[in-house]
């Protein structure tokens, strides 16, 4: 979006644009850790509907709060304004890409490289075929 046509947009619909775009990446960061909705929100002392909120972008996170979910999410607090700028909204993780994320998370949860080695070959033969 050109920051021509965003100056003409009204104040409040750009913050909950930006609410919008935190949230959803508060949410792909949980999915990529594998953490449920719960086990965040008892992290950072909300319950799990409130959570939700934030998530969906219904409800505005504070700046103290969105401090507590980064480190709970083991990130900085500066990435959830990262592309804020060029996309003031995120799409919602697509079905592929949450079963991407699934993917990567449990690749991730195997112990043993040998087993990881085999998952990889047989990704990239599946891949060339």
């Amino acid at each position: 979006m050109s920051q021509t046509v965003r100056q003409h947009e009204p104040q409040g619909q750009r913050a909950i644009m930006a609410d919008e775009h935190i949230g959803a990446l508060i949410r792909v960061r949980r999915m990529m850790m594998g953490l449920s909705q719960q086990e965040l929100a008892r992290s950072v002392g909300v319950t799990y509907q409130q959570l939700h909120k934030y998530e969906r972008g219904l409800n505005r996170i504070s700046a103290g709060r969105l401090f507590d979910v980064a480190q709970a999410l083991a990130i900085d607090a500066a990435w959830f304004f990262q592309g804020l700028a060029e996309e003031c909204a995120v799409e919602d993780v697509a079905p592929r890409q949450r079963m991407l994320l699934d993917l990567m998370r449990n690749f991730a949860l195997i112990k043993d490289e040998k087993q990881q080695e085999a998952l990889s070959t047989m990704a990239r033969s599946l891949a060339g075929s």
